[in-house]
């Protein structure tokens, strides 16, 4: 899982599929920088800064590759809402910390899960970390809100985990992104 060989690309022209979204009447664009994942820095930057650009006034949330103040700082700056932090904030609680006081409002924390621990490294790595205590930990931050994958749902086509969901949901009041498995108007209906 996570391997890049195994990419589907949807389209060659992301900032004509995240026009597509917003003429949909998408009132959010998630976006992943799947290459800065993988190389531990933004990759993408620049086609990310294409889609703010076209879409001013648009929530726009990226994660990939966010390890540090810089590249949130430059992806606020190029008109993106939110800086999602996954794996280095995990590994380090403290950055999180660091960087919703410098860009309050701003910062965003992905958490991957399985059977209610916390995973890191594309899913490959489980940590001794319980989802709920985590996220009240960045609650505690300052996050803005949480994007939660079940990694034991997604890509099952099973559906979201609508009972770790809305475990996560009631442990914290920031808002809880469910990410993940949501493949049916239905899925979303539950949520």
């Amino acid at each position: 899982q996570g391997r890049m060989e195994d990419e589907t690309i949807f389209s060659e022209d992301p900032v004509a599929m995240a026009d597509r979204w917003v003429g949909l009447g998408a009132r959010r664009l998630h976006l992943v920088d799947l290459n800065g994942a993988f190389a531990g820095a933004p990759v993408n930057a620049g086609v990310i800064r294409a889609i703010a650009k076209a879409h001013p006034g648009l929530p726009i949330q990226v994660g990939g590759g966010i390890r540090d103040e810089a590249s949130i700082a430059a992806y606020l700056e190029a008109g993106v809402s939110f800086a999602i932090i996954g794996t280095r904030a995990v590994r380090d609680p403290g950055f999180v910390e660091l960087a919703c006081r410098s860009f309050p409002g701003s910062i965003i924390v992905g958490l991957d899960a399985k059977d209610g621990w916390v995973a890191v490294d594309g899913w490959a790595t489980l940590t001794e970390h319980r989802v709920e205590d985590l996220a009240r930990r960045f609650e505690q931050s300052g996050v803005s809100a949480l994007v939660y994958t079940d990694i034991g749902r997604d890509g099952m086509l099973s559906g979201p985990n609508l009972e770790a969901t809305k475990a996560l949901a009631e442990a914290i009041s920031i808002p809880v992104i469910a990410s993940g498995g949501i493949t049916t108007i239905e899925d979303i209906r539950a949520l």
